[in-house]
């Protein structure tokens, strides 16, 4: 079996583009180690009604994924899109099958909230449904790697979760983007 999987990005659009482009670039188009895609700034209509915001990002663009990057930056976890993109991705249904998951976190994170020091990172500064799934054991936080088989090695990983572990999509979602320093139970 390929170990090459169609990966759908979620992230930040206002802060973390350049890093998604990066990560795309590098993963995708020059080592081969991913299919990327992702929502990008534009590409649907803000005024729409929330639902069909998510219906489009359901049917449009997750459609067919196998895996979902989600790239974990200085405020990422504040992001409506992101939350909703991370519950359409682990949803499975006729139409859309369920992903896998994982999280990579960003330079931009640790330079944010530890000064920069890679590490440790606090569980209430990361999506709050991803951390849910870390809980759960169907999604892993990984640091930024500049090597392509170690990449495409956790996107596999997932891929393969996804079918033995269950994940956890009982949060309700978020109405709205949120605000402040981190975010509470």
């Amino acid at each position: 079996m390929s170990q090459l999987h169609r990966v759908f990005v979620s992230y930040h659009h206002e802060l973390d583009e350049s890093r998604r482009k990066i990560f795309e670039l590098r993963f995708g188009n020059r080592f081969g180690a991913i299919i990327p895609g992702a929502v990008r700034v534009g590409d649907i209509d803000e005024t729409l009604p929330t639902e069909t915001i998510r219906q489009k990002i359901r049917d449009e663009y997750l459609r067919d994924t196998s895996v979902t990057v989600v790239l974990v930056g200085a405020l990422t976890w504040q992001r409506k899109h992101v939350d909703w993109e991370i519950g359409s991705s682990i949803r499975n249904t006729p139409a859309n099958p369920r992903s896998g998951l994982l999280g990579i976190m960003l330079p931009s994170y640790y330079d944010h909230h530890f000064g920069g020091r890679i590490g440790k990172y606090d569980p209430y500064t990361i999506p709050p449904r991803l951390h849910d799934n870390v809980e759960a054991g169907f999604a892993t936080l990984h640091h930024w790697s500049e090597d392509p088989k170690e990449v495409q090695a956790w996107v596999h990983e997932a891929y393969l979760r996804k079918g033995r572990v269950q994940p956890d999509n009982g949060r309700p979602s978020f109405a709205k983007n949120r605000s402040g320093d981190r975010w509470e139970r």
